[in-house]
């Protein structure tokens, strides 16, 4: 096991990710991480939206599952405008 976290690969995708390069692997993590914490915040809005009145875990369930798709595309379009930013 400490093999994984002393090798040099994950060494250097750590470094590419916290120093902000952009490439297929980072680009990829960020997406998934946006993913994630949108559908954290979609639950949380849908509980506080609608939650006494469809119920709490059902409100929860439907922001959960409509919060990435507006998040989605826009991390997508945000990377590309990073990446074509960061060429020139």
């Amino acid at each position: 096991m400490s093999e994984i976290f002393t090798s040099p690969e994950l060494k250097h995708f750590l470094t590419s990710l916290a120093s902000g390069e952009l490439n297929l692997t980072t680009e990829f993590v960020w997406v998934i991480l946006a993913t994630i914490l949108s559908m954290i915040g979609g639950a949380i809005g849908g509980m506080f939206l609608a939650g006494k009145d469809i119920g709490y875990q059902f409100s929860a369930m439907l922001g959960s599952l409509f919060a990435p798709a507006g998040v989605i595309p826009a991390i997508i379009l945000g990377l590309i405008v990073l990446n074509l930013l960061t060429n020139n």
